[in-house]
């Protein structure tokens, strides 16, 4: 695993919540959008995010409870200079799928869009 790998691994989820909320709120959009397309990659509900940041877990931890939505691999495209579909570790992928939809729900897409249906 490359540095940068083991970053992401240890990165807190309760740190980056917060700026995924901020990015999109600077666009127009709210909480409850970054809300729903947590919800569906992750399968977790509004109160399971909530324990998630409570308890302060990391992303290995975070993704490692969450059941992931089998459309997830729809989700393609660039995010912070790597192809998604490319990425071969599985943990860093989902990280980056999450990356995606916050991006492109700040970037104001349509939220049927956004979750692939």
């Amino acid at each position: 695993m490359n540095t940068n790998n083991a970053r992401i691994y240890k990165m807190l989820f309760s740190s980056v919540y917060p700026l995924y909320v901020q990015k999109v709120q600077k666009k127009g959009r709210t909480q409850t959008e970054v809300d729903e397309v947590i919800t569906w990659l992750t399968g977790y509900d509004q109160a399971a995010i909530q324990k998630q940041i409570d308890a302060k877990v990391d992303f290995e931890t975070f993704f490692a409870a969450a059941k992931l939505n089998p459309e997830a691999p729809k989700i393609t495209g660039v995010i912070c200079g790597y192809r998604i579909e490319e990425i071969e570790d599985e943990l860093v992928r989902k990280v980056r799928y999450l990356d995606k939809l916050v991006d492109e729900l700040a970037k104001g897409r349509p939220m049927e869009k956004i979750l692939r249906k």
